[in-house]
């Protein structure tokens, strides 16, 4: 049975729609219960904003009594969001492209473009990744990556979406930068695909790694992501995901992001100013150090939502 006084955490079932807002949640302080948006079909395949009586096609999921904060996340989760009544407080994450007045609070990025009285902006996507949590995932894979050579670099893989394409042709290239620079530099590499990555690139990747030493997760047993994260002197991200390059800046290793064919007006923004901040160099397939430090705006986000909201 739900305590109708917790937090619910409202999205479909993306997981770095429901990473933001449960990272924002947990920097808050606040528990939370997950809500995961399943409309029927036809529902399941029109934007949310165009839904009629958005309530009524996630009834399974959402139905009174409330509780006193919602936290929303994604298109579909900002129009169940701007559907309930006024007596519950709602937030929502990320642009939820219908006007920011039906929201008590709205949670953007810099490139979202977006501002207004109840708006607030962070530089990176809202994420889960905490010093707190580095220290405790460094601690449990230590010894798993204990036998890769030093310095080590993390290999996070998207995939091909509406805006980049990460096939096989684009995976060869990055798979022969991987390789050029473990022999090159002499560095330890290990790689997490997504669910999104083609299993082709994952595969060459996989092979062109393996004379090296490389080491890439099949999806099985405990997912490494935090773990490395935690223990890489230098992480790779493919551009395609603001999420895992955000989450990647919030560590204190130097990031740089393979770049894919595709563009993004958003994207760009954002890239260029993670750039200016010293954050984040494109890669060239070397291995390439420079003092950072972690950039996470998180924190602020979760503070000045209690701030204004007065919890």
């Amino acid at each position: 049975m739900s305590d109708f006084s917790i937090p619910w955490v409202v999205s479909e079932g993306y997981a770095g729609l429901f990473s933001q807002a449960v990272g924002l949640a947990e920097r808050a302080g606040l528990p939370h219960e997950l809500r995961v948006l399943k409309p029927p079909a036809p529902w399941k395949w029109i934007t949310a904003r165009f839904w009629p009586d958005p309530l009524a096609k996630v009834a399974e999921t959402i139905q009174a009594p409330f509780p006193p904060l919602l936290i929303g996340a994604g298109g579909m989760g900002g129009a169940v969001l701007a559907a309930l009544r006024r007596s519950s407080l709602r937030v929502q994450v990320q642009n939820p492209r219908i006007d920011p007045a039906r929201f008590d609070l709205v949670v953007v990025n810099h490139h979202d473009e977006m501002t207004g009285p109840n708006v607030i902006v962070t530089r990176t996507a809202l994420h889960r990744v905490t010093p707190q949590r580095l220290a405790a995932e460094a601690e449990r894979w230590r010894d798993h990556f204990a036998p890769y050579r030093r310095p080590l670099v993390a290999v996070l893989l998207g995939g091909s979406n509406g805006r980049y394409r990460l096939d096989r042709s684009v995976g060869a290239k990055l798979a022969a930068d991987l390789a050029g620079m473990a022999q090159r530099d002499r560095v330890g590499i290990v790689v997490t695909p997504s669910r999104r990555t083609d299993p082709a690139v994952t595969e060459l990747i996989r092979e062109a790694l393996r004379p090296h030493g490389g080491w890439v997760w099949d999806f099985l047993g405990d997912n490494p992501y935090f773990g490395m994260l935690a223990l890489a002197d230098m992480i790779v991200v493919t551009q395609d995901s603001v999420s895992m390059i955000s989450e990647a800046a919030a560590t204190p290793a130097p990031v740089m992001f393979a770049a894919l064919p595709g563009s993004s007006r958003r994207q760009g923004i954002f890239l260029r100013m993670m750039m200016n901040e010293g954050r984040i160099r494109p890669f060239a397939g070397r291995f390439v150090q420079w003092p950072v430090a972690p950039l996470d705006d998180t924190l602020k986000a979760a503070t000045e939502m209690r701030r204004r909201l007065g919890i």
